[in-house]
């Protein structure tokens, strides 16, 4: 990095321009200076929850080369990549592994850039390469374990694959457009029994009395707001869970966020009984929260992949992102896509030993994928 790029750390997104650093950003929803904005000013990324801010900026604040939303932190929880038993060999030798650094989204496992780039002949590449080294340095002066960008974009993983860090892969299941007219012709596509399944599905959901509404962030007023944190937190309690997201970040975001905030509402008898909020960008829909006061037969895949589903047709997205986990989203028209994340790591001979970790991961990963896919419901 030359002396033309210097590189800084900040406790708070309010240290960077705004429109310098969506200029930067584009229309990818979680890098929106709004988004991250949010997520600090209502406290649900604070030093007491695990979080400390240290964002990176390389070159001028008003025109910046180079930025990444970058945390401290001393836990691993709302990462969706999971490395407490990195943490535990760690410990076993004595050593501290938090406090760490993170190049994340908070609480958000999908995939894009993870540093934003100014335009340049190389697409951004030495920019990329300057945040990992700045990163790793500022990693290794302060005596931290391990630095870790997680659901990166392509550019960013050919970054890291040249800077050394570790690759890991992952195994997702995401939605593609193949040019549907409606949510029948999407069916058209399916073996004859997994179509009746999903028909069976939408069925049950329309006997029980529920009906749907989606509306954009400006859309929503304050009590509707309040009431889908309400059925997400709720839900998240119900499974044992503490949520990470509090009432105010709903309303900040909805209304920072406008048409890219939708909130599918599940309506019985005038009452919301759940919600599916997604993020969008032009040609990707992101699944992020659900909530529902109750269990109803096949709500949560009609309100979270069937819903979604039929937006990204009618809007013409090309991909639909649902989030985590779940072999279940096979059978309803999701296909197996690979995630990437990419960890620098201080210690010498704990690196080798979660490279050689990783080799024999990655090769069950392509395994599991592979068996995936055969499991797919479209005719062959």
């Amino acid at each position: 990095m030359s002396p033309l790029e210097p590189a800084s750390f900040h406790a708070h997104l309010a240290e960077f321009d705004a429109a310098a650093w969506n200029a930067l950003a584009g229309d990818y929803p979680f890098l929106r200076y709004e988004f991250l904005a949010a997520l600090e000013d209502t406290g649900c990324v604070a030093p007491a929850r695990g979080w400390t801010p240290r964002h990176l900026l390389i070159g001028p604040p008003q025109q910046p080369l180079a930025l990444a939303p970058l945390y401290e932190k001393t836990n691993s929880w709302g990462e969706f990549v999971f490395d407490f038993a990195w943490a535990r060999a760690w410990e076993s030798r004595g050593l501290d592994y938090y406090p760490k650094l993170l190049l994340a989204i908070p609480f958000t496992p999908a995939t894009g850039p993870r540093v934003l780039c100014a335009a340049a002949d190389d697409g951004g590449a030495r920019h990329r390469s300057a945040a990992l080294a700045a990163i790793a340095a500022d990693a290794r002066a302060r005596g931290r374990s391990s630095a870790h960008a997680l659901f990166i974009d392509e550019p960013l993983r050919v970054a890291a694959a040249e800077a050394g860090w570790l690759l890991r892969r992952d195994c997702h299941f995401q939605w593609h457009n193949r040019g549907y007219g409606d949510f029948e012709d999407f069916l058209a596509t399916f073996s004859a029994d997994k179509r009746k399944k999903v028909r069976r599905e939408r069925r049950r959901i329309a006997e029980q009395g529920i009906e749907f509404q989606a509306l954009g962030g400006a859309q929503l007023d304050a009590a509707t707001l309040l009431r889908i944190h309400e059925l997400h937190a709720t839900t998240f309690l119900r499974h044992g869970h503490m949520p990470y997201l509090n009432a105010a970040f709903f309303q900040r975001v909805a209304a920072a966020l406008g048409d890219a905030f939708i909130a599918v509402l599940a309506q019985r008898e005038g009452a919301t009984v759940a919600a599916a909020v997604y993020f969008r960008s032009h040609d990707t829909l992101y699944g992020r929260y659900w909530g529902a006061d109750g269990d109803y037969h096949s709500l949560h895949f009609e309100a979270c992949y069937y819903q979604g589903i039929d937006y990204c047709i009618r809007s013409g997205l090309t991909r639909f992102e649902p989030g985590t986990q779940g072999e279940h989203k096979l059978a309803r028209g999701f296909e197996p896509a690979f995630t990437w994340s990419a960890h620098w790591l201080a210690d010498r001979e704990l690196r080798s030993a979660v490279a050689h970790y990783l080799e024999r991961e990655s090769a069950a990963v392509t395994e599991y994928a592979d068996v995936a896919a055969r499991h797919t419901p479209f005719r062959a």
